[in-house]
């Protein structure tokens, strides 16, 4: 049966939906195993979406919508002015720092290409920039928000794999920090080179409070949803009913630039989403049942042979899979179809779980800025009114970049699980 996984793959470069070629692939196995074992697909499906972990999913993503038009963004830009505008290429380090807080708040990427890029990329052409580079710099920064928590692929990866959200919240701070400082430092370079005159007035005690008490608000939800489930005052799951209700608040009754009226199409929105999401994840669910029932993750360990064994070898052939798919398959499909293929062969080379995950994000969000699919380019190519291959030239040391902090958190496991290994000890936590 272990034709079914090129199967998949054959229909998913037929360019058929990737819920509907799972579901396809999976019912075939079955009717092949035993046709009188799909009268228990629907329970089968079911099973896999009954989870009180997922509601987080649906909460996370009316959070999103609801920061996204409720007037955060343009907020949280001007505090990120303050803090970076003044070095060499200051402007473009507001892109990096504003999608990084921008992250902390909704946990996808693609609300933060449209929220940061909808503002910045205008704003610096008339400074000057070349659309290409500052498109392709919103684009890139995005990839930080699935990383920093909250994130929904890190709670679908926690759901499928059945490992603590909480940690894996924990385990993204790190490399989703240095996603930032690698992006930062590049602008820093840009300005340098060439002598960047559109660098802000370092800015008074005065201005600096002033845009601290503007933003305050928005950037304390981090610190309340990621202190909240560290210190166990709430679970990864409550903590996504926090932030629905702190956004409504903020969005109506404090910034007041959301209105009741605005609410229904984030409602339909949100909406949408999350039965793309859930559908993807029951189809998903027959899948890994399949893989399962026919030992399909051992057959596999038993093909690579050595390299099974092998950490370092195993995980530089995973990412490199991993990479080459995150160009043709979305993040959130990817992670329903390469957990249940990897996962057991990465604990079965001793590699922590929470560990993996946080690699798995990470490779699975540099696709997001990998043609062809690249989704997050096509959102500020559109913006920018510029063709994705026109970033290019500036896309290249991005990804590189990125691409160096993905071998950071592969190969320094010790980085990245320092603080889920020992925040419990520190603060006690409830999943």
């Amino acid at each position: 049966m272990i034709w079914l996984i090129p199967l998949l793959f054959a229909l998913i470069l037929l360019r058929i939906p990737i819920a509907f070629a799972l579901g396809f692939v999976s019912m075939l196995g079955i009717f092949l195993t035993d046709p009188g074992l799909l009268i228990n697909v629907p329970r089968r499906i079911y099973n896999g979406i009954e989870s009180f972990t997922l509601i987080a999913v649906p909460l996370f993503i009316l959070a999103g919508e609801i920061m996204t038009k409720g007037g955060i963004s343009n907020r949280l830009i001007r505090f990120s002015q303050m803090i970076v505008g003044f070095m060499p290429g200051g402007l473009a380090m507001v892109i990096v720092v504003a999608s990084m807080f921008f992250s902390a708040l909704t946990g996808t990427a693609i609300a933060a290409a449209a929220a940061i890029g909808g503002m910045m990329i205008p704003a610096m052409t008339k400074q000057g920039y070349d659309p290409r580079f500052s498109s392709s710099l919103v684009a890139t920064s995005s990839t930080i928000g699935p990383i920093i928590p909250p994130s929904i692929v890190l709670i679908l990866f926690g759901v499928m794999a059945s490992v603590s959200i909480s940690d894996l919240f924990v385990a993204g701070v790190v490399p989703g920090i240095l996603m930032g400082i690698g992006l930062m430092a590049y602008c820093f370079v840009i300005g340098l080179k060439t002598k960047d005159k559109t660098r802000s007035p370092f800015p008074s005690a005065k201005e600096f409070l002033f845009g601290l008490k503007d933003a305050v608000l928005a950037l304390i939800m981090p610190i309340i949803i990621l202190g909240g489930i560290i210190s166990g005052i709430f679970t990864a799951t409550e903590s996504g009913v926090i932030a629905v209700a702190y956004a409504l608040i903020i969005g109506l009754f404090v910034y007041r630039d959301l209105k009741p009226k605005d609410l229904i199409p984030v409602f339909i929105d949100s909406g949408k989403t999350t039965a793309y999401i859930i559908f993807l994840i029951g189809n998903a669910s027959l899948f890994i049942w399949l893989l399962s029932y026919h030992s399909i993750p051992q057959q596999m360990v038993e093909m690579l042979g050595p390299v099974a064994e092998n950490p370092f070898l195993l995980l530089l052939l995973i990412n490199v899979i991993l990479l080459i798919a995150g160009t043709f398959i979305d993040t959130i499909s990817a992670v329903s179809i390469f957990t249940p293929l990897f996962l057991p062969l990465a604990l079965a080379a001793g590699i922590d779980p929470v560990h993996f995950g946080i690699i798995l994000a990470v490779n699975l969000t540099i696709g997001m800025v990998t043609p062809p699919l690249g989704v997050a380019l096509f959102v500020t190519a559109r913006i920018a009114n510029i063709k994705v291959p026109e970033m290019f030239r500036y896309l290249i040391p991005q990804i590189a970049i990125l691409l160096f902090v993905l071998v950071i958190v592969t190969y320094i496991p010790d980085l990245i699980m320092f603080f889920p290994d020992n925040y419990e000890q520190w603060f006690g936590t409830v999943d």
